[in-house]
Parts: C-alpha cells; sequence; structure tokens
C-alpha cells in the first residue's frame, strides 16, 4: 500500500493557505478516486482506496505543519508501511504556482514539515511531489506569504495545478514514476539536498 500525505495545518484559519496545498492535492485524489477521507486515527484524516490497480491511503496530518513527522511515523507504523511507500505533497515557494516537481529523496530544502518527516522516520528516501505556490512579493515575509490564500487571480492556475497532480498520481502508477516525471516536469530532481 502507498502512504500518500499532503501536508498542511489543520483548521478553519489555514483553509485554503497557500502552505495547505497537500491538503488541497489530497482532497483532489480523493474526489476523483471515490475515496472518502473521514477516518480520525493517530493524529490523522485518511481513507483507503484505489488509483487505478494500486491501494493507497490518503493521509491529511492534524498536527501543525512543522510536526508533520509525529503523524507520518504513527501512518507507517499502523500501515505496516515503510519510506519507500510514502509520498508526500508539498507546498515550494521555489516553484512558480502550479509547477510540479517530483523529487526521490534529499534534504528538506527548507521545508519544516519535510524536516520533521526526516526527523521522525529516519529516512529521507521517500517521494515527494512539490506543488509550487510561488515567491511573495518584494518585501512580504515568506512566512506570512505561506499562510495567506490564494487570490481570485490565482484560482484558475490552482485549480489547473491540482488537477494536473492528481492525474500526475494516476499516470505514475499506471505508467511509472520516469512517465510521470517526463510528463508533468521539465526538469527531474532526485540529486541529494
Amino acid at each position: 500500500m502507498k502512504l500518500i500525505v499532503g501536508l498542511g495545518n489543520p483548521g478553519a484559519r489555514y483553509e485554503g493557505s497557500r502552505h495547505n496545498i497537500g491538503f488541497l492535492v489530497a482532497d483532489r485524489l480523493a474526489a476523483a478516486h471515490h475515496i472518502l477521507i473521514s477516518t480520525r486515527r493517530f493524529k490523522t484524516i485518511h481513507g483507503k482506496g484505489r488509483i487505478d490497480s494500486q491501494e493507497v491511503a490518503l493521509i491529511k496530518p492534524m498536527t501543525f505543519m512543522n510536526l508533520s513527522g509525529e503523524a507520518v511515523k504513527k501512518a507507517l507504523l499502523f500501515f505496516r508501511s515503510g519510506p519507500e511507500d510514502l509520498i508526500v505533497i508539498h507546498d515550494d515557494l521555489d516553484l512558480s504556482l502550479g509547477r510540479l516537481r517530483f523529487k526521490v529523496r534529499g534534504g528538506d530544502g527548507g521545508h519544516l514539515g519535510i524536516r520533521s518527516i526526516i526527523e521522525s522516520i529516519g529516512a529521507n528516501a521517500f517521494l515527494r511531489l512539490k506543488v509550487g505556490i510561488g515567491r511573495p512579493p518584494k518585501g512580504m515575509n515568506p512566512a506570512e506569504h505561506v499562510l495567506n490564500a490564494f487570490d481570485d487571480f490565482e484560482q484558475t492556475s490552482l485549480e489547473r495545478a491540482l488537477d494536473q497532480a492528481a492525474e500526475a498520481f494516476r499516470v505514475m502508477f499506471v505508467d511509472g514514476l520516469q512517465t510521470a516525471m517526463n510528463r508533468f516536469q521539465k526538469k527531474i530532481i532526485t540529486e541529494e539536498g
């Protein structure tokens, strides 16, 4: 079973924020594949189902972003899965809005949710799908930017990104990771760091 973890912050205050794009992709995957994300256990809300022939658990940690590793570690133990079965979806400031990039392993790139996961599970060899949220406007603190909601002008790009991310998972499970990388991103990142 593959564990697909969408990162975000729980609560109405953060709903629809840039930092919660992992939650938004998980919800889009759930809708596309008729998976109900409703079971509350080990500091997550999750649901099980299939994407094509691949059995998956869609997981949204209910810890705050910086403590995501606590929930992910418990989920890996519960589902008897290893880091090789883990796929984490998260926001990336360095990618333009809506751009997708798979990363096979490496450091946290300054993302505190990824850092928490690496520290908690003691491994960095898990797949990530980075979803671009763009850099903040000049003079805005990046921490403030990631907690802001997408504006009306960005909604079309956001919707396209969510659809593309859901399709990228389907292609990955049907045709393989390399095919998904070739189709949904321009540069493949597999290096350490």
